[in-house]
């Protein structure tokens, strides 16, 4: 679970500050997508920073998988971070050298204390992920082999790597044609449900508006739930 309790975020700018998140309070719930729309400049990619923990808010509470992340120390923040989110940005920011398979495993080389031992059980769920997102058979191919849509599921199967209980990702479908985005939005609610991940989503683009099951829109850096979905 995670949620974005009342929090406010403000941006210098010049003598003045500029708010970019207004009082904004929003659960993800696990299980479920949740996504984030509205124009650019809402602060749609202010608030899922927020939900990231890679900006601390001005007020307010950012609560991930029971823990306050507005409390913990960088260092702290940074461990619950790698623990408990994962996060799947715009563009799949894959290592050119490396294959799909090796994306995934050089994921069980970064860490704190103790990684040597998950390590093992880190790479035991690389080939379980590359099936789940319909790569088994081009694990050893390298991004300039696949395609954009293909990419993209490499970049959602390393972000599961660490079983994080909070999915955080955006923009999914930006780069994609209409069928390969629903495709990848498909995925990520299908993932969402087995993996019981809390999943926010933000998107711009509402033809694929079936895989979410909750909407909020974003002006003005305020959130308005629109829409709830019953599966």
């Amino acid at each position: 679970m995670i949620l974005l309790d009342d929090v406010t975020l403000t941006y210098p700018d010049g003598d003045a500050r500029v708010t970019a998140v207004d009082h904004v309070t929003l659960e993800g719930r696990p299980g479920l997508v949740t996504g984030i729309t509205g124009p650019s400049g809402s602060g749609k990619s202010s608030l899922l920073a927020l939900a990231a923990t890679l900006v601390r808010p001005d007020s307010g509470r950012v609560i991930v998988a029971g823990t306050d992340a507005t409390r913990l120390g960088a260092a702290a923040a940074t461990a619950l971070r790698r623990q408990s989110i994962g996060i799947v940005f715009q563009q799949p920011q894959l290592l050119p050298a490396l294959t799909a398979r090796e994306q995934l495993r050089v994921m069980a080389e970064l860490g704190g204390p103790g990684r040597r031992e998950r390590r093992g059980l880190v790479r035991s769920r690389v080939d379980e992920l590359l099936e789940a997102v319909g790569l088994g058979a081009l694990a050893d191919r390298r991004p300039a082999q696949l395609s954009g849509g293909q990419r993209q599921r490499v970049a959602i199967a390393r972000a599961l790597v660490h079983e994080p209980r909070v999915l955080l990702v955006d923009e999914p479908t930006s780069a994609l044609d209409s069928t390969r985005g629903g495709e990848i939005m498909a995925l990520l609610s299908r993932l969402t449900r087995e993996r019981e991940t809390a999943t926010l989503l933000v998107t711009h683009d509402l033809v694929h508006a079936d895989a979410l099951d909750e909407t909020v829109e974003v002006v003005d850096g305020r959130a308005a739930l629109v829409t709830t979905r019953t599966r």
